[in-house]
């Protein structure tokens, strides 16, 4: 399994960089094809993002669960060169390695080992998504179309320090651009609008925004402006993450930002943006599907807890639409999107084995029903 993380992390495979995402993705079908003898292997075009690919591995029991993954990382062409892949006292550090290669790799052998032991499990889709660190634009029509009529969703995300996540805050992602009127500094200042000191009003009035009781948090994390020190500036933008963890959110975050104006009725404001991903609120199958999993995991010495966390992923376009979703059921580990990325080894086998275990405890019985564990 190590040698396999070897083989995924060596494959750079940045979101943005459509060739070697392409690239990426062919390694990946022959590697599966040589590790999931017998499965089926459809790509679907991503158009400039990264191409989908789903592998279905029929089983032995009715329905199927959809295994989420995605082989896209944050990390650009070249990482590898001056942070290569690395095994050091039980931590495998390199390039995507926490998320979410290992997941990857887990969710395989987690298939190989039901295989293996000849385990009644129902079929599996797997679904390598390529865009998913940008919001998914790609993938997400095709993780709403496979998760449609699943016994469950199992993301292959990372664990919070063992734990499962069965909640995550929505995304909200917006750029507020004002245009002032340009001017001399010194010689003129007073026929200008600083689009920048228009702004940064503006920057304190978005901050309010945020709601910790409801668990909102705004982060204005990208500013630019101007041209010259001695010029009153003629634009200037600020790019906003939002958080939420409600969906009634939403539509107070779109009003406030509808309201927002400049001080100077000279200055112009646009506002753009989009919701990337809504909010994981913990359903009623998904509380379900914890419970299972805290079984299995039981049987296997694992006492697993869950956790809602504010990051987004996959699982909550799944969750909106009121689905059985379980996520974090990757790597132990930390250090996502930074250098001190790692995975810790010795709790592969059992997190491999608790999956595979899930597996078996979704299958429907005789009479259709989902065992629950039985």
């Amino acid at each position: 399994m190590t040698a396999d993380l070897r083989l995924l992390v060596e494959l750079e495979t940045p979101s943005d960089d459509k060739t070697l995402l392409d690239t990426g993705l062919t390694v990946l079908g022959r590697w599966l094809a040589g590790r999931l003898a017998g499965a089926r292997f459809t790509r679907h075009d991503g158009g400039r993002h990264g191409d989908v690919l789903e592998v279905t591995l029929p089983g032995t029991a009715p329905g199927h669960v959809l295994f989420l993954c995605h082989y896209d990382t944050v990390w650009p062409r070249g990482t590898l060169e001056t942070w290569p892949f690395r095994v050091t006292d039980g931590r495998a550090s390199g390039p995507g390695t926490f998320d979410m290669k290992l997941g990857i790799v887990q969710a395989v052998w987690a298939l190989r080992a039901v295989r293996a032991f000849g385990l009644r499990v129902p079929s599996v889709r797997l679904l390598l998504t390529g865009d998913e660190e940008i919001g998914s634009p790609a993938g997400r029509p095709h993780i709403e179309r496979s998760s449609d009529g699943a016994l469950a969703t199992l993301v292959f995300e990372a664990s919070l320090d063992g734990a499962l996540k069965t909640g995550r805050k929505g995304v909200g992602l917006f750029d507020v651009t004002v245009r002032g009127v340009e001017a001399h500094a010194g010689l003129d200042p007073a026929a200008g609008v600083s689009a920048i000191h228009q702004l940064a009003e503006l920057i304190g009035m978005i901050s309010a925004f945020g709601d910790a009781g409801k668990g909102t948090t705004v982060n204005v994390g990208l500013v630019r402006g101007g041209t010259a020190l001695n010029v009153v500036a003629g634009e200037a933008s600020c790019g906003v993450d939002v958080r939420v963890a409600q969906a009634a959110e939403t539509a107070r975050l779109d009003a406030d930002f509808a309201a927002l104006r400049p001080s100077d009725a000279r200055a112009l404001l646009s506002v753009r943006g989009e919701w990337n991903r809504p909010p994981m609120v913990p359903n009623a199958p998904t509380r379900r599907l914890f419970t299972l999993a805290a079984r299995v995991g039981e049987q296997l010495g694992l006492r697993l807890s869950d956790v809602s966390v504010g990051g987004a992923s996959d699982a909550n376009f799944v969750s909106a639409l009121g689905r059985g979703v379980l996520d974090g059921l990757g790597a132990l580990g930390g250090g996502a999107h930074a250098r001190h990325e790692h995975v810790l080894l010795a709790p592969v086998p059992a997190r491999t084995a608790l999956v595979a275990g899930l597996l078996v405890a979704l299958a429907p019985g005789p009479a259709g029903a989902p065992t629950l564990g039985a």
